[in-house]
């Protein structure tokens, strides 16, 4: 069969590779690879679409940069197959893979001290013939690319005399000048500033908006939420997850595949999936299963999040909807009693938010803001046994209701534990011990009359 009716199987390969398509799936098909008894891949099976950025992420040692090596056909795998555009990449030469596929690696050192301009003009090698002279096409791609990656500037120096980010936006500039259909990135933003690691990514967008389509190993996972399409996140060398951040950046997710204590809440600005890590805390083993939060802010934000990372059940209010509290809270899906802005409380909601403290083990203060229509809340922490107190703003600052209730906020934090916001599972910890001796001392006091 000839003519433009063959299907991507009949064509050659170096034709295939020549007419450089726009739009081209990549196609992973039941990939495993080993390095001696060392199993990395195992049965990798992803198809990528046209003109749609996937972020690879993973913990350490998944299995991340073996896999792009076998996108770009750097590796091959010991099973399974490979494909851009119907074309196995492992099947053809390597110049004709090259007009398939472009990689920006991790490692941006070079042997030799090439001018930028230079090193950027190689990705335009596979389009000519060895030994021929770069023409006009050459020098247009090579000047686009130098001013698309904001290089041209340095284009003159030595590669080697530039700074890691630079280089990065070099390497990255060579192989937009190699004009692939298909662009494999690992870890892109690894040397680079914030500016330039967002820089770089709209940059990437911009490349799929045009048809590209882009594999990238991501290590910020709010990055890789914010730019990539869809994630895929690769665990002990196999596919965990696949689809759009917001399915595969779960807390659950996060634990059984980085072994970590996080939490995963929307971005107030972008809108996208945040990602907040927690170091391990020590002695927090009898934390009880519920604790109420009333608080505003980001100081109850924190509160929240860190106790459903550890696995406690926290609800919060009473809280105004717009608050950064209760956008948390909405996004972890725990227990709220929301209100109006400035509206006072009414009798169904003050019932509520006592139910909810006397429901839980222990009361956490954080930041609570005190005025006409939380005041009468003060009375139910008379007999909440169990209470943090967290602050990061002064009372005075949060007390809308006179002397009265300074002074018993003032009792109730001589009876608080009190401890900074990055230590409130300890506080909760220690509050819930206290109740439970307290509890016990009372049971052996009512047996003893």
């Amino acid at each position: 069969m000839t003519g433009p009716d063959r299907t991507p199987a009949e064509r050659s390969p170096d034709t295939d590779a020549r007419s450089a398509p726009g739009p081209t799936t990549v196609t992973i098909d039941d990939c495993s690879l080993a390095f001696g008894d060392l199993s990395v891949l195992e049965g990798i099976s992803l198809t990528i679409d046209p003109g749609e950025f996937v972020g690879i992420i993973g913990p350490n040692g998944a299995g991340k940069t073996t896999l792009l090596r076998a996108i770009s056909g750097a590796l091959e795998p010991d099973s399974g197959t490979v494909r851009i555009d119907g074309v196995d990449v492992h099947g053809v030469s390597s110049r004709a893979s090259s007009r398939l596929v472009s990689v920006v690696p991790q490692d941006t050192s070079l042997s030799f001290s090439f001018p930028v301009r230079d090193v950027v003009e190689m990705g335009r090698h596979p389009h000519r013939s060895r030994f021929s002279s770069p023409g006009p096409e050459d020098r247009a791609a090579v000047e686009r690319a130098l001013e698309r990656t904001r290089t041209a500037e340095f284009a003159g120096r030595p590669i080697d005399e530039i700074s890691g980010g630079q280089r990065q936006r070099v390497v990255l500039a060579r192989a937009i000048a190699q004009e692939t259909p298909a662009m494999v990135l690992d870890e892109p933003t690894a040397s680079l500033d914030i500016n330039h690691q967002v820089e770089t990514l709209e940059l990437v967008r911009e490349l799929v908006a045009e048809g590209r389509t882009v594999v990238a190993a991501i290590h910020d996972l709010d990055l890789a939420a914010r730019y990539c399409d869809r994630l895929v996140l690769l665990a002990d060398g196999a596919v965990s997850r696949d689809g759009s951040p917001s399915n595969v950046l779960t807390g659950d997710a996060l634990a059984d595949s980085f072994d970590a204590n996080a939490v995963v809440t929307p971005n107030p600005v972008t809108g996208t999936e945040t990602v907040t890590a927690f170091a391990a805390d020590r002695g927090t083993e009898a934390l009880p299963n519920r604790v109420h939060v009333l608080g505003s802010g980001s100081a109850a934000a924190g509160v929240l999040a860190r106790l459903e990372a550890a696995g406690v059940d926290p609800s919060v209010g009473p809280v105004s909807s717009g608050d950064a509290a209760a956008e948390t809270a909405r996004s972890l899906g725990v227990d709220i009693v929301e209100t109006e802005p400035f509206a006072p409380l009414s009798s169904a909601e003050r019932d509520s938010v006592e139910t909810l403290i006397r429901d839980a083990g222990v009361t956490v203060l954080a930041d609570f803001v005190v005025g006409a229509g939380t005041q009468a809340l003060l009375e139910t922490l008379d007999g909440s046994e169990s209470l943090v107190l967290i602050e990061t703003r002064p009372f005075a600052d949060r007390n809308f209701a006179g002397g009265a209730a300074r002074e018993r906020y003032e009792a109730y934090r001589e009876r608080a534990i009190e401890v900074p916001g990055s230590r409130v599972l300890e506080g909760v910890t220690a509050a819930g011990r206290s109740r439970s001796r307290s509890q016990s001392s009372t049971s052996i006091d009512s047996t003893d009359g």
